[in-house]
This record gives structure tokens, sequence and C-alpha cells, in this order.
């Protein structure tokens, strides 16, 4: 099974590196999206507890591999695109559950980042810079630096978006 596995900081473009891989039609499985499932069925929003303490709170119970498994569970082509992955520890549980596994860092500047994150308008965006900034930190204390440190490509994300589509696009060419 081959994975292709994303990773970028909060509004580094993940999702219009996706756009790729849908061009190239490689299925996907949004590691948020399964995150965003398990929460709204787990009774953590009474409990007052956010999208990102709750997989917080998943990774200290069980393991700050529990994402990576709960992804594995639902991979059912031999080549898929992984979005999302936020530590070693995941990458690292992806190769042991039988990937054969290939990291993209996707990159942008964190002034660059912050702007797409407040124009996208989503209801995770933060509502000043101080928001942003703590939810960088928590990201980067369940490891996303080191996989982004660490990845065997790396795409720049600060130029036009047509730049980054031809990009990506030529990356998951060659990754094929």
């Amino acid at each position: 099974m081959r994975l292709i596995i994303s990773a970028g900081m909060p509004g580094a473009g993940k999702e219009e590196f996706l756009t790729a891989g849908m061009d190239a039609e490689v299925p996907f499985i949004r590691m948020g999206d399964v995150v965003r499932e398990c929460y709204a069925s787990s009774g953590a929003e009474s409990k007052g507890l956010s999208v990102g303490e709750y997989a917080g709170s998943e990774r200290k119970a069980y393991g700050a591999d529990i994402w990576a498994k709960r992804v594995m569970e639902r991979v059912k082509s031999d080549l898929c695109i992984i979005d999302g992955c936020r530590s070693m520890d995941e990458i690292d549980s992806f190769r042991r559950l039988g990937g054969d596994v290939t990291v993209i860092a996707i990159h942008a500047s964190p002034s660059v980042r912050y702007e797409r994150l407040v124009k996208r308008q989503r209801a995770d965006a933060p509502r000043n810079l101080q928001e942003f900034e703590e939810r960088d930190n928590r990201e980067l204390s369940w490891g996303v630096g080191s996989v982004l440190a660490l990845a065997d490509h790396i795409i720049d994300n600060s130029g036009s978006l047509e730049d980054f589509h031809r990009r990506s696009a030529d990356l998951m060419r060659s990754l094929r």
C-alpha cells in the first residue's frame, strides 16, 4: 500500500495540495475529518472541549499515534493520500501498519497562513493573532515540526495558487 502523507501548519495549503490528488484521481482521507467525526460522536463538545483539545486528549489517552490507527482503518485502496499528519509517531504508525510512506511538507510563512485562515472564515479561524499563535504552538507540541523537517518533499506555497497547483500536480505525477 502506497501512502502519500501531507503535512503542514494550519493555512499552509494542504487542502490545495489535495486538488492535485483529486485531479490525479488518487483517493484521500483527511485526518481532520476523522478527528471531527469522532469528536461529534464523543460528547466532548458538551464537556467544553474544542476539536483540537479533544484530539490532544485522545492522543494522551490512547497514544500519540491514535489518529493514524483510526485513519488506517479507512484506507481502502493501494494508493491513498493521507492529509494532515501531525507527528512522527503517526508517520511511524503508518509505516508499521503496512504503508510505503512518502511525506510531503506544505510550507507557507506564518503571516501568509494567518491571512489565509482569517479570509476563509471557517469556524476554527483565529479571531486574532494570539489565537493563531496558540494553535500553532498546540500543533507544534504534537510534533508537526519534526514531520515538516523530515519530509521527503517540501512544497513552498508562498506564491500564486496556480504555481502551487502546478508544482503539486508535477509532484503527484512523479509519485504515481
